[in-house]
């Protein structure tokens, strides 16, 4: 039997709603892929995509959601993408929360029943790839506060295509507070604002968070009059699109801002969270709204995975101390603070960007025997969905692995070159940790690029203090991004240091293989730090 034939059964069950996408992306100029008896195959991203076809070869037809050159954490899908979706037989994607939470929808609800769906960083780990958590450097001066998802919610359905929201309902204190986050490119997206009020009316809907499952994101909390505020939270769980929303847990968090937060009226004997990383967490298991803050670094599971200490809203303050006070920025956008210069106290975000992510840095190619780890499950998929292709795709797996294998040894040879006293990276994207474990290199820092203008004074002067202590010669931008980031350019040019090109998500029309993205790295650090 073809391997067309169980799609075309597959493709007849399509329901209504797809079949609808498809006739509009007809209309908009995308044609059906043809029945011609090939294995289909989708992939997330342009990286995947070509791990596969050097693997599944010619006899198959890849296709990659993300275009080789788009940015994974922001893409939004199309009708055309939405498309190749429906007739694919086999998918890949990274996951760990790489992916755009649309990306992942779009594929979870449009894949035909049956047809493999791998997410590779996941199932690589059985082939000895190798994870590393996400901690955040935890030095700041004041508490890093996001939101979080924990737990499985298996009893409530739930699955990597639902959604929590978390929602403030209600706000007593003597200013204005407003939650927010500092886009990719500099721009507020504004969660929570108590100035125009808490609309019951129609869900609390401009005061709402929407996160995948098991996620993340990071969090700046800004308020502008000193003293005690109370913030009212709830939260439910949508199982999957159109459903009826389930009731999590409600709470109330207090602040102590620019106060003794011993002195809160009725909380004598609170615990103060006055540093480190803690979230706002909606527990699916439990149903309820917990502060959640990290233990010491050095606390971790033997998968890897860093403690968290679970605190109960009505035992804990957080405090917003007087050094907290920080001038509302000058660009467009951040009006809901007050004007350009005025103080208010403010609890950073840990990570400047959109930033949600789950509890493992997604980014494992960038050690190449993690790559060899996805072409090794990718290799066992394809061989289980066309048995009569599978010896054609182990030979083309056992080629393209001894190539990784050369990959590896060269970056490994090539950084090697650098003195260890100069291998400092300093970057605009929190995506190479398994580069800098695998080959020796320290992550100095990394900053999200911003076009406008710097995201904070603070956060300039450490940018600098870190390059001018360091000694490095070169800040490394990504190539789609380096035009618009501003800030470590202009750090570069005030030190007089070289920028220089560094891959991480994608490719350019230069750099089209993920071969090529490993070498060009691995020389660009040589040519710039040696």
């Amino acid at each position: 039997m073809t391997q067309g034939a169980p799609s075309r059964r597959r493709r007849a069950a399509v329901g209504g709603t797809v079949a609808g996408a498809l006739l509009l992306a007809g209309c908009a100029g995308g044609t059906a892929a043809s029945d011609d008896g090939r294995l289909h195959v989708v992939t997330t991203t342009g990286i995947l995509a070509d791990l596969v076809r050097n693997v599944a070869g010619d006899g198959v037809e890849v296709t990659s959601i993300v275009p080789p050159t788009g940015d994974p954490h922001s893409y939004d899908p199309t009708l055309r993408d939405v498309r190749d979706v429906v007739y694919a037989d086999v998918a890949f994607s990274n996951y760990l929360l790489l992916e755009d939470h649309s990306v992942v929808t779009t594929l979870d609800a449009n894949l035909p029943e049956g047809a493999p769906n791998i997410s590779l960083a996941e199932s690589a780990t059985k082939y000895a790839a190798e994870v590393i958590p996400l901690v955040e450097n935890v030095n700041l001066d004041t508490v890093w506060l996001g939101l979080r998802v924990a737990g499985t919610g298996a009893e409530l359905g739930a699955t990597r295509a639902s959604e929590v929201r978390l929602r403030v309902t209600g706000m007593d204190g003597p200013g204005r507070l407003a939650g927010y986050l500092t886009e990719t490119f500099g721009q507020p997206r504004v969660y929570f604002d108590s100035g125009d009020g808490f609309d019951a009316t129609d869900g609390y809907a401009e005061d709402t968070a929407t996160l995948p499952t098991d996620a993340h994101t990071h969090m700046s909390w800004a308020f502008t009059e000193p003293g005690v505020y109370q913030v009212a939270m709830e939260s439910d769980l949508v199982v999957e699109p159109g459903a009826e929303p389930r009731p999590l847990g409600t709470t109330s968090v207090t602040f102590a801002v620019g106060v003794d937060p011993s002195t809160v009226p009725g909380m004598t004997d609170a615990q103060v969270l006055d540093g480190g990383h803690a979230d706002v967490t909606v527990d699916l298991d439990d149903g309820a709204i917990v502060l959640q803050a990290d233990a010491p670094a050095s606390d971790h599971d033997d998968a890897g995975h860093q403690h968290a200490e679970t605190l109960g809203p009505a035992q804990t303050v957080v405090s917003v101390p007087n050094k907290a006070l920080a001038p509302v920025p000058a660009q467009p956008g951040f009006g809901f603070l007050g004007r350009p210069g005025d103080q208010v106290y403010l609890l950073p975000q840990a990570v400047l960007g959109k930033h949600v992510h789950g509890e493992i840095d997604p980014h494992l190619w960038q050690d190449v025997r993690n790559a060899q780890a996805y072409v090794e499950v990718i290799r066992d998929t394809l061989a289980a969905a066309a048995p009569e292709q599978a010896a054609e795709f182990k030979a083309n797996a056992e080629d393209y692995l001894a190539q990784l294998r050369e990959t590896d040894a060269y970056v490994e040879r090539t950084i090697a070159q650098i003195p260890p006293s100069r291998r400092h990276l300093v970057t605009t994207h929190d995506a190479f940790a398994y580069l800098g474990k695998a080959y020796d290199v320290d992550i100095a820092g990394f900053v999200t690029p911003n076009p406008a203008a710097e995201p904070s004074v603070a956060d300039r002067i450490k940018l600098t203090r870190t390059v001018q202590a360091l000694d490095v010669p070169s800040v490394f931008l990504e190539p789609n991004l380096a035009a618009r980031s501003t800030v470590l350019t202009e750090v570069a040019h005030e030190n007089d240091l070289q920028v220089c090109e560094i891959y991480s998500d994608a490719f350019d029309d230069r750099v089209t293989t993920y071969v090529d993205l490993m070498r060009a790295n691995a020389d660009s650090l040589r040519r710039c730090l040696k």
